[in-house]
């Protein structure tokens, strides 16, 4: 299991190592967090809800993600409160002190059940942890820390990280927070993100494992550039301060200016990390009208709370913005932002808002908001032959949908795209400037992605672009980068040897890949 001392350590990333790691080694193995609290979720092999951490930790492994890696999901919704998904299903809306007081327990047996429905199919299981084990004010009804590193018997590695400060002191903390049996459950700690001279850094890990009598498993240096997703909303803040503003540029060659409104209920950014890390694109989360001035293309993305988001965007006049913006530039809606793009939202079960509320009216159609949602992987084509006034070759587009709204169709209206052959999704205007889809996902798949920013950029009369990215190479490079850097940095005989198996050598590995 993998525990930190703070939320944002790096657990996620060290899970989805060592899932890799694992792999590589030849051994079944599947992640586990029993409790995920993220605005961030993708759809399983089942056609459920389960955060993105785990589907990340999942394709780290080499096999399908699954709703019982992560059975229990909580999706922040205001007020202190959050939607509670249970294996993959809306379960209800609690607040935080109801949540963890009063229903928590009710949840346990699902929790272990669906541990010990992984654990019967592979042979290691890697758990997750949430935030840090010794937060002592939730301790009492714990179901993803401690508590499941006991129901799973599992060895607990402590990670701090380095690059916030006071990791020693964050450690030592962590540790003597926790009762004695949970002291002798937690195996080793690591240092993580560390950018420096490790020389300087030994006689402070000396002296913690001598007040711990805990040895340190090793020291994994920050790794950047990696195209592995963040998990939660302080990744996104971590991407927002990246963004600085347009200068205006009267060259053909320049990128193309993509704005996504980072909205308070944000929700799937990962949508958009392919097309951040396009080398003719240059990608801004933007919150303020001026900040989408220069932009080409303007995207509304994904939102829990689409017409609180849409209210708080009218407070600070994007909406106006965007209208303007869209009587001749590029709009799109993913989502709940394609919701915004409509004429109206109705939500008569106050599953979201509770009142129709006027939409941007950019598209004809409106939005009726019901109890069921729609959460699977999909397949589609695209409904016409042009997007953004060029031409678009046929093809398939790759997503999957999680949405709790239903698409009600004006006179004229043309669907964006047609899923499983009859299914229609989304919408676009009769020019083709502005389209909305309910697909999370689109822009991962390589072949969409490079003709949505060819037609972008030759609406724009842009240059067609030097360059395009392989971003499903990108992120097999960074799965193995990733990998690699942990390998390098850690004692996996110790780890393996925790887990009863043997450790195979790079050199093991290769000669029995010839062998095979």
């Amino acid at each position: 299991m993998v525990l930190g001392t703070s939320s944002h350590v790096g657990k996620s990333l060290l899970a989805a190592a060592l899932c890799r790691i694992l792999a590589d080694q030849g051994v079944s193995v599947a992640p586990f967090k029993s409790q995920n609290m993220s605005l961030n979720s993708s759809a399983s092999v089942e056609g459920l809800e389960i955060g993105r951490a785990q589907a990340l930790q999942a394709e780290a492994a080499r096999i399908p993600a699954s709703v019982h890696m992560n059975p229990i999901l909580l999706k922040p919704a205001g007020n202190m409160t959050s939607q509670v998904v249970v294996r993959g299903k809306i379960w209800g809306r609690l607040s935080a002190s109801d949540y963890h007081q009063r229903r928590v327990e009710e949840l346990l047996p699902i929790v272990r059940e669906s541990y010990e429905i992984l654990a019967a199919k592979h042979e290691v299981i890697i758990l997750e942890g949430a935030g840090s084990p010794a937060e002592i004010n939730l301790k009492q009804h714990d179901i993803v820390n401690m508590r499941m590193a006991e129901i799973a018997d599992a060895a607990c590695i402590l990670i701090g990280d380095i690059d916030r400060g006071g990791v020693f002191a964050s450690l030592f903390g962590t540790v003597q927070l926790l009762d004695s049996t949970e002291q002798t459950r937690i195996k080793c700690f690591l240092i993580n993100k560390f950018r420096g001279d490790v020389a300087l850094l030994e006689p402070g890990i000396r002296m913690m494992e001598d007040r711990l009598q805990k040895p340190c498993l090793g020291v994994v240096p920050y790794i950047h550039h990696l195209a592995l997703e963040e998990e939660d909303s302080l990744g996104l803040a971590d991407i927002t301060g990246e963004t600085k503003p347009w200068l205006p540029e009267d060259v053909r060659e320049r990128p193309l200016r993509i704005a996504v409104v980072a909205l308070p209920s944000f929700s799937n950014f990962t949508d958009f990390d392919a097309l951040r890390h396009e080398p003719s694109v240059s990608l801004g989360f933007c919150r303020e009208p001026s900040q989408l001035a220069l932009a080409d293309l303007v995207i509304l993305p994904g939102s829990k709370q689409t017409v609180e988001d849409l209210l708080w965007m009218r407070r600070h006049n994007l909406d106006s913005s965007i209208v303007a913006h869209a009587a001749q530039g590029l709009v799109v809606g993913i989502c709940g932002g394609m919701q915004m793009l409509g004429t109206a939202i109705v939500d008569p079960r106050a599953m979201e808002h509770g009142d129709q509320a006027d939409a941007l009216g950019l598209l004809p159609f409106s939005t009726r908001m019901n109890s069921d949602k729609v959460t699977r992987a999909i397949t589609g084509r695209l409904s016409r032959s042009m997007l953004f006034g060029q031409p678009m070759p046929a093809m398939d587009i790759v997503g999957y949908e999680i949405h709790i709204g239903e698409t009600m169709y004006a006179d004229g209206a043309q669907a964006f795209s047609i899923l499983n052959g009859h299914e229609l999704d989304g919408c676009i205007s009769a020019d083709t400037r502005i389209f909305g889809s309910y697909l999370h996902g689109i822009f991962d798949d390589d072949r969409f992605r490079h003709a949505f920013l060819a037609a972008a950029r030759s609406f724009h009369q842009l240059a067609p672009a030097a360059r395009f990215e392989n971003w499903k190479q990108k992120r097999e490079d960074s799965f193995n980068q990733l990998a690699d850097t942990v390998r390098e940095s850690l004692d996996l005989v110790r780890i393996f040897d925790w887990a009863g198996l043997p450790y195979k050598s790079q050199g093991q590995i290769e000669t029995m890949e010839q062998i095979r």
